[in-house]
């Protein structure tokens, strides 16, 4: 009877918290929808190849295959402007029988799909030639053949069988000395990484941002949960201490340790990993900075809608797990309109793409790529100090 009202009590304090029952219920659903929606899409990987002086037959035959783009250009130097500008992911040159590629190589899979697609081609192209070529050597060798009975015919039975055994020596000559053109070859150049870059190179400015992102803010929505729930924040909203004193304070103190754990992350990531790093090692540093920045006020701002430090983990599947998904892990060029459009709502994907274009593409600081998304996540710091400072009003008893 006893492990019964035990069993009762607990049943009664769950159904009062409505914010668990929504996180067992509703957050497994709510996930498992958006993964529906994120590997239910379309996986085909859609390529754009530049080509330099390429054969109109192999450009016709790279255009028919299904999510190849061509676009032919007059020159390697506007290629390699438009590889550099992101509107390309490789290049295709004819250099005598050599066919040179030069691949972005910022995704693998992209990458391997533009060796399959070339390689493809151009094994069909020589299945042709070499069709091509028995096809006339046959026509050459049949009227071969002709002349000669004909010849035969006009020429003595004893001069005829010896022209006829003499030319049909001659007539096999073309099929087997004829002297086959040299087989293209394929070589490939890469603007970033080397033929061993993979798929963890792609996702590595993403899951860097992201542990930056989900450590900083735990420990600092826990670190003012903790206070709150202790009275250390009562007694300090009881002194002529302004709410904004608070959260700049918070944010300086956990700012000094973000610069610490962004610079283990980053400097793990180079010389552990042997990631390489085309871009300013600064730049991507500054990026994570700001990125701890958000995520620090996204923490402190989540903290005061908690009453524990279990509704404060509850916060994680619903917070952390859109941002990963959307961030840019799977490709979101292979999702619906409006499904990208979530990403935009969401910081991680930001920092992602600053530092995708400091790390793969070598841009500055104070490019127009990566000024874009930083001024977004600047906006991002804003909108959540701001809120932090009013929602500390409902603390305030004086």
């Amino acid at each position: 009877m006893r492990t019964l009202a035990i069993a009762r009590r607990v049943i009664k304090e769950l159904f009062r918290d409505k914010r668990t029952l929504a996180l067992m219920f509703l957050a497994p659903v709510l996930i498992m929808f958006l993964m529906k929606i994120i590997f239910g899409a379309n996986s085909s990987t859609s390529v754009t190849i530049d080509a330099v002086h390429v054969p109109s037959a192999v450009r016709t035959e790279l255009e028919d295959v299904k999510h190849v783009q061509v676009v032919k250009k007059s020159s390697m130097r506007a290629a390699r402007k438009s590889l550099k500008n992101q509107h390309a992911d490789a290049i295709v040159r004819k250099s005598g029988s050599k066919y040179i590629l030069t691949h972005a190589n910022t995704d693998a899979s992209k990458t391997a799909a533009v060796k399959q697609v070339m390689q493809g081609v151009l094994t069909k192209q020589g299945v042709e030639t070499m069709k091509q070529t028995l096809k006339l050597q046959g026509t050459v060798i049949a009227k071969q053949q002709t002349a000669i009975g004909q010849l035969t015919k006009l020429l003595p039975a004893p001069a005829a069988k010896q022209f006829a055994a003499a030319s049909a020596g001659n007539a096999a000559a073309p099929a087997t000395t004829h002297k086959q053109a040299a087989a293209p070859t394929i070589t490939n150049h890469y603007v970033y990484g080397d033929k061993n870059t993979n798929f963890f190179d792609k996702m590595l400015p993403i899951l860097m941002g992201f542990f930056v992102f989900f450590f900083v803010f735990l420990i600092s929505g826990m670190a003012l949960l903790k206070e709150r729930t202790s009275g250390t924040l009562d007694r300090l909203l009881a002194t002529p201490v302004r709410r904004s004193d608070i959260v700049f304070g918070y944010t300086i103190a956990y700012g000094l340790l973000a610069i610490i754990q962004t610079l283990i992350i980053v400097v793990v990531t180079i010389y552990a990993l042997g990631i390489q790093i085309v871009g300013s090692l600064a730049a991507v540093i500054f990026v994570n900075f700001v990125l701890a920045l958000v995520a620090l006020a996204f923490g402190i701002l989540l903290s005061t809608f908690a009453s524990s430090e279990f509704q404060m983990m509850q916060f994680i599947p619903i917070v952390l797990v859109p941002q990963i998904f959307f961030s840019g892990i799977v490709p979101l060029d292979s999702m619906a309109a409006w499904v990208r459009d979530i990403a935009y709502i969401l910081p991680l994907k930001y920092s992602g793409d600053a530092q995708e274009q400091i790390i793969m593409y070598g841009r500055s600081l104070f490019s127009n790529e990566v000024l874009v998304d930083l001024g977004v996540l600047m906006l991002f710091l804003v909108v959540l100090t701001v809120a932090n400072i009013e929602g500390l009003r409902r603390y305030r008893k004086v």
